[in-house]
């Protein structure tokens, strides 16, 4: 999916913005803390849940918004054909119904999905939810005015690739047919057996045609969810949500629910966002954070304070940071100067320079460490915690440089222990052990975004991150390794410019099945095909640590998103 700053829209949030993490499981209610407020750990109705973010929930429109399995402040208002299960760990990492009866019915090749809308769906207004108002919004998702959402439906529907939406295009999209008010069938290019993933989106959410004000929705959306927005000021900056008394329970098993009120404050700095909530003082007692993680320094001082260490969630999400390969760029067109440089990883040095293993989990594999995405451990150029030397320097004698060479290694300057100097420090060093000279260029944010996502400017060997849009090995694989993705005039992220018929042919073969799990099995599989070429090398998997205010209760934290699910939370 996208390469996240601290998951907010992309990542999932998240868009999933875009953008979005990782231990054994993520954190249940027994060691999350959900107990350490005043010893009653029941939730109960009431109360208002306070929201403390560094980035502004901006465009609140359901077409625009990038997120996976819903997101997190969208899912308290946008209610979608699926969503994520509200649940800890591996069990949060499934699809399930949201407003549908199931997760879709596939045809026998999975290239026509049919779905039934639950009865008694009501908007804030009282008015029933239809299957034409889920058909319209996707269809004013592709509307250039509200460009911003996931891409896969212009791709994924049959005659979407040059929709313009509705505003230009009244006719509406053929694909996707509503015989009645609480059926939708959606016809596919291809086949897609991960459908139920997509359409966790927000541009599934239902939009009614006679209350849509274009740009100006995110002001007032509709709310199909158990909140409705009462305000939206500066572009996300601060919005207030209260009850939805038109939602029920009754037809939502997902969302609890439980405050009253949810008042969503940002643009904060983070080390204030974290003394707020480690201060837990009036209204920041009932506060939490969906997009800021305890830094290296703070998660010491908080480990040292029994009280506070109570009161931090950890959580898992499907991301990868690892080192990219041009191998159009010599020496790394030689795959022996790619495993030589797989092999000399000091993957210990990287870990503690990404702020230790409380925060970082060593990665031999690029698909994360988790069941749902087809997790399989493997190791292709084995080298221990620490990296192997002496077999990084056989191999470059192999390859014509028995006294080493120099080689420049392109970073990002953002201080956000992934990309940032700090790793590329630690590259650094562990590979003049191996006789391999590294000169650092490190770039402003978006220099270096443009940069290594341009065909035409990608250096040879830089740092790189990337996130799944939902926990699957699909949309982790696909977008670095299938190259018919490869983009030559845009932003492109098949880095290492991998063209394999065999590797293109089995990601259509598995997208052809609806098992999952079976689907999994062999995402892991090709992971491992792909890993022995030495075109990336993973370093680390981010583990997520995150602070709550003393009176929040019910912690839920899932693998699909790695970070505490507001709609589970309870501050009485």
């Amino acid at each position: 999916m996208r390469q996240p700053s601290v998951i907010a829209r992309r990542v999932a949030a998240a868009s999933v913005s875009l953008v979005v993490a990782a231990g054994a499981a993520a954190c249940g209610p027994k060691d999350s803390g959900a107990k350490a407020a005043g010893g009653d750990s029941t939730p109960h109705k009431g109360g208002t849940l306070t929201v403390l973010n560094a980035e502004p929930q901006s465009d609140f429109d359901p077409a625009r918004l990038y997120t996976s399995g819903g997101g997190n402040v969208p899912s308290l208002v946008f209610r979608t054909l699926t969503t994520r299960n509200r649940e800890n760990g591996a069990a949060g990492a499934k699809v399930v119904p949201d407003l549908a009866t199931d997760t879709g019915r596939p045809s026998k090749d999975a290239t026509v999905w049919t779905y039934t809308l639950k009865q008694g769906l009501k908007y804030e207004d009282g008015t029933p939810i239809t299957s034409a108002d889920i058909k319209y919004g996707i269809e004013r998702s592709f509307a250039p005015e509200l460009s911003g959402g996931a891409p896969y439906l212009r791709d994924w529907l049959v005659g979407a690739a040059d929709y313009q939406g509705p505003y230009k295009d009244k006719k509406g999209l053929d694909a996707i047919e509503t015989p009645d008010s609480r059926t939708i069938v959606f016809h596919l290019n291809k086949p897609e057996g991960e459908f139920p993933f997509l359409a966790t989106q927000t541009q599934f959410a239902p939009v009614p045609k006679s209350k849509d004000t274009g740009t100006k929705y995110e002001e007032h959306p509709v709310s199909s969810g158990p909140y409705r927005v009462v305000k939206n000021e500066n572009d996300g900056e601060h919005m207030v949500l209260q009850r939805n008394t038109y939602w029920s329970t009754a037809v939502d098993d997902q969302r609890k629910a439980y405050p009253d009120t949810i008042d969503v404050r940002s643009g904060l700095d983070s080390s204030v966002i974290n003394q707020r909530l480690s201060a837990s003082q009036g209204a920041d007692a009932a506060a939490v954070t969906t997009d800021t993680n305890l830094g290296p320094a703070e998660l010491a001082k908080v480990t040292g304070d029994k009280e506070l260490a109570a009161r931090v969630g950890t959580g898992h999400f499907g991301y990868t940071n690892y080192i990219a390969f041009n191998p159009t760029v010599k020496p790394f067109d030689n795959p022996k100067v790619r495993q030589a440089i797989a092999y000399a990883i000091d993957r210990s040095s990287v870990v503690n320079a990404a702020g230790g293993s409380a925060l970082a989990e060593p990665a031999t594999t690029f698909l994360p460490n988790q069941k749902s995405f087809g997790y399989t451990p493997y190791d292709p150029f084995p080298a221990g915690a620490t990296g192997n030397p002496a077999k990084a320097k056989e191999l470059l004698a192999r390859a014509g440089y028995k006294n080493g060479l120099t080689v420049t290694l392109t970073h990002s300057n953002a201080k956000d222990f992934e990309t940032s100097p700090e790793i590329a420090t630690a590259v650094q060093d562990a590979l003049k052990t191996a006789g391999i000279t590294v000169k650092l260029q490190g770039l402003e944010l978006n220099d270096y975004k443009d940069k290594i996502h341009s065909v035409k400017t990608e250096p040879g060997f830089f740092l790189a991150h990337w996130g799944a849009d939902w926990p699957s090995g699909g949309p982790f694989l696909a977008p670095i390794f299938d190259g018919r993705q490869i983009v030559k005039d845009g932003a492109n992220f098949n880095t290492g410019l991998l063209n394999d018929k065999s590797v293109n042919d089995e990601i259509d073969a598995i997208n052809k099945l609806t098992d999952l799990d079976a689907a999994a099995k062999r995402w892991g599989a090709l992971d491992q095909k792909i890993g022995e070429q030495a075109l990336v090398v993973p370093l680390f998997h981010p583990v997520y640590k995150r602070l709550y205010g003393k009176d929040v209760k019910n912690i839920v934290i899932s693998d699909w998103t790695g970070v505490l699910d507001i709609s589970q939370v309870a501050v009485k």
